[in-house]
């Protein structure tokens, strides 16, 4: 097979305009965001609480961890909710 029968590849292929793969782009991305979201806050949490216990860090840091984690895991669960009714 020579180079001039090879079929040609125009631009970026599956993510061309009108496919099915662009238009599941924005929720994979918002997929992929949440999930780091909801990692780093788990982290977050995670070394206040240490923290709090050695009283290297106040309570209060991490409370608020908790519960940002709480909202971010909640907003997580029911975006995937949304997505299934639909």
């Amino acid at each position: 097979m020579s180079r001039h029968d090879a079929p040609q590849q125009h631009g970026l292929g599956t993510l061309e305009p009108g496919t099915r793969q662009r238009a599941q782009l924005p929720t994979r991305i918002a997929d992929i965001a949440w999930t780091a979201l909801a990692v780093l806050v788990a982290l977050w949490a995670v070394r206040a609480s240490v923290g709090a216990v050695r009283g290297t860090t106040a309570w209060g840091y991490c409370a608020v961890a908790w519960v940002l984690l709480a909202v971010a895991l909640t907003m997580r669960v029911l975006t995937v909710r949304r997505r299934a009714r639909v």
